[in-house]
């Protein structure tokens, strides 16, 4: 259990939100995907980098 409040978890989640919503953006530019399965990718994005920052937080009011 300790490895999901680690730092490298709570930035491995970041990043693979930002890559996430990054994707959509960029298949949805290209014609790729619908606008709807951008808007379900992106929102898949903001999901992890949400529990990112709910972990960051977390990990303060423990130490």
């Amino acid at each position: 259990m300790n490895w999901l409040f680690a730092r490298d978890t709570v930035i491995a989640l970041a990043i693979l939100g930002a890559i996430v919503s990054t994707l959509a953006a960029v298949l949805q530019s290209r014609g790729t995907i619908d606008e709807q399965r951008a808007k379900q990718l992106n929102l898949a994005g903001y999901g992890f980098m949400a529990a990112s920052m709910f972990l960051f937080v977390v990990i303060g009011f423990r130490s």
